[in-house]
């Protein structure tokens, strides 16, 4: 599995306000990019908490991109993939829309009733951990779905545990020009935190896009005998 982690952050590192307002960050440049590049994996992802803030429908905007994927015999959406270990998913959230392809990450905390509505819904459950989502064994789950390759959106506490379980291949952060502030206001990782062992970088690329940098990076510890 090929995980590769984008996200928009501003100049002191936060990702939305205190309050976990969604911020425009970023500008039509960056927005184009990242519809190129969700276009260009089997899936994208998020939490369960980026669900319920922002209710993200996950899709391709630019219409020529869906007629491309259409043309090499692909489906015109990548999946989704939302991580929810405790089933707090809405039933009204875009992502279990029609649109595309779902898959819902969870545990075994959740009921029965809840995974059963999830298929009804024509989303996928995929139960993996006892308490909390095993990524590890839910990306293996999704790899024995045909996914090869996942783009991960946030939030800041999923990408911390995809680091935390070096699954990541790729980071690439857009620094948009702007100073949020605010301790309580997410981060690009937030949990609980690395104090030791931390995640091994090395800067690919950078690049101006709008009124901010993107920057490419590789996650060269990343091992999981793939």
């Amino acid at each position: 599995m090929h995980v590769v982690v984008n996200a928009a952050e501003s100049v002191d590192g936060k990702i939305a306000t205190r309050e976990r307002e969604q911020l425009r960050i970023s500008g039509p440049e960056d927005f184009a990019r990242v519809d190129r590049l969700r276009a260009s994996v089997d899936a994208v992802m998020v939490g369960v908490e980026t669900v319920r803030s922002d209710d993200p429908s996950l899709t391709l905007d630019d219409e020529s991109l869906v007629a491309t994927r259409t043309a090499d015999g692909k489906s015109p959406h990548p999946a989704r993939v939302v991580a929810d270990s405790r089933g707090r998913t809405p039933p009204e959230a875009r992502v279990l829309d029609d649109t595309a392809e779902t898959y819902i990450l969870t545990s075994e905390a959740t009921t029965d009733e809840y995974r059963r509505s999830l298929e009804e819904g024509d989303a996928t459950p995929i139960v993996a951990g006892s308490d909390r989502v095993d990524l590890g064994a839910a990306f293996e789950a999704l790899a024995a779905h045909g996914i090869e390759s996942i783009m991960v959106e946030g939030g800041g506490e999923l990408i911390f545990s995809l680091f935390a379980a070096d699954l990541v291949d790729e980071l690439r952060v857009y620094v948009g020009s702007m100073i949020v502030g605010g301790r309580g206001a997410p981060t690009l990782a937030d949990g609980d935190g690395f104090v030791g062992a931390f995640p091994d970088l090395s800067l690919e690329s950078v690049e101006r896009l709008d009124d901010g940098v993107l920057l490419e990076y590789d996650v060269t510890d990343a091992d999981r005998g793939d």
